[in-house]
């Protein structure tokens, strides 16, 4: 599925519908350039999960978890990741196979370890069509 949205609003009602639709289990993987709104896409995500809190990008502690919406919400971003040893430490598998939703910004960079069932959500500019214009591809 491809969605085309021209302001920073669709693109967090984009994710919000997605939010709310989510699924214990569920694995979304957010990949882009630098300033293609991941971190918007994860805010607009947390509160179709019914998430009060102010999301930021979990660049330094690779994983931010938020218990109080209607599914736990276990927020990566795997950016300043060098090895993947280092979310093994951190026992990404509790997350992943736990009872919450994950969503991953950067997945690209650790797709070895990203289950089958994810799903990816590829978000990019063209600044032609205006300064906030994103393509939202869906791949489930």
């Amino acid at each position: 599925m491809k969605i085309e949205v021209f302001c920073k609003e669709e693109t967090e009602k984009i994710a919000y519908d997605m939010g709310k639709e989510a699924r214990e289990g569920e694995i979304y993987c957010l990949c882009g350039d630098l300033g293609t709104g991941k971190t918007l896409f994860s805010k607009g995500f947390s509160k179709g999960l019914l998430i009060d809190e102010d999301i930021t990008s979990p660049t330094f502690t690779i994983v931010n978890e938020y218990s109080q919406g209607r599914l736990p919400f276990y927020h990566f971003d795997v950016y300043r990741i060098n090895d993947i040893e280092e979310l093994y430490d951190i026992g990404y598998e509790e997350y992943f196979f736990g009872n919450g939703v994950c969503l991953i910004e950067w997945a690209d960079m650790v797709k070895e370890i990203i289950p089958k069932n994810a799903i990816w959500i590829k978000i990019s500019k063209n600044l032609e069509k205006g300064e906030d214009y994103r393509l939202i591809e869906v791949i489930k």
